[in-house]
This record gives C-alpha cells, structure tokens and sequence, in this order.
C-alpha cells in the first residue's frame, strides 16, 4: 500500500499509470477471490491491466507525432511551391522587360530563395525532433514492457500460484 500512495506523486509517468492500472486490477482480484494466492487466470487479467494501460500512454504519447511528420515532409513541398513561383514570377518580368538584367531577375530569384529556406527552416527542425521524440517512445514503450514483465513476476512471487 505504501507504493502505491507514494506513486500518487507521479501522476504524470507512464510507469506510474502502469503501477496504478496493475494494482487496482491486483487489489480487485485479491478482494473478489478472498484468497491470497492468484491463479494463472488472475495473473493474465492483471497482464491485461497492464498492457490496456500501456496502451494508453503510447497513444498520450504519440498524440502530436502526426503534427511533426506532416510538417517535416509537407515544408518542403510548400518551400518548393514558393520557389516555383518566384521563378515564374522572374520569368514573367524577362517577358514584360525584354531583359533578362539582374534588376529584372533578381525580385522573383530574392522571393524562391526566401521560400525554400523558410520551407526548410520548418522542415529541418520538425524531422529532427520527430526522430527525437520517435526514439525516446521506442525506449519508453521499452521501459513499459520491462515495467509489465516485472510487475507480473513480482505479484507471482508475492501471491503466486
């Protein structure tokens, strides 16, 4: 009982949500039983719990990965766009100038290269954190697991089969 109030601290982590979600489903099955030792049934419910839970959180987790990858990969379709038009727009002024100067040229050639950089100016930090935050999911998902196994070995142990 002492872990699990001192577990109301954390409410935040993941592994905490795990604990919480293990030992409700723990403490309802001691109480529904009325019997110390937990079946194999009892373990698998308890395993349950945990990967619901588990569950859970990857989603809480993932919940602004999609805003991240949209942004990485569309940035620089949007940047690309930008410089398109800025290339048409030069060459529009060659044809209504009849002059391919630098002044005629250098508007449109200003304009793509402001769009390609403020594309890869989202793009670049977007993809870096995307693959940031993918590999700490894949180490947390990890963690969870771990977290699982364990719990399920020690309720084994404390009030096996």
């Amino acid at each position: 009982m002492e872990v699990n109030e001192a577990s109301q601290r954390f409410k935040a982590s993941h592994l905490a949500a795990l604990f919480h979600a293990g030992f409700k489903e723990l403490a309802y099955l001691k109480k529904s039983t009325h019997s110390s030792c937990l079946t194999s049934e009892n373990l698998e419910s308890i395993n349950r719990a945990l990967i619901k839970a588990s569950n859970k959180e990857v989603i809480r987790l993932e919940k602004m990965m999609s805003f991240l990858a949209t942004t990485g990969s569309a940035s620089p379709f949007i940047g690309l766009f930008g410089t398109v038009w800025g290339i048409m727009d030069s060459f529009q002024e060659i044809g209504i100038q009849k002059s391919a100067s630098l002044q005629t040229v250098a508007p449109g050639i200003a304009e793509a290269l402001i769009a390609t950089a403020l594309g890869l100016f989202a793009a670049i930090p977007a993809v870096i954190a995307y693959n940031h935050y993918l590999h700490r999911i894949k180490e947390i998902i990890s963690e969870m697991e771990d977290f699982s196994i364990e719990f399920i070995s020690i309720s084994e142990r404390l009030y096996g089969i």
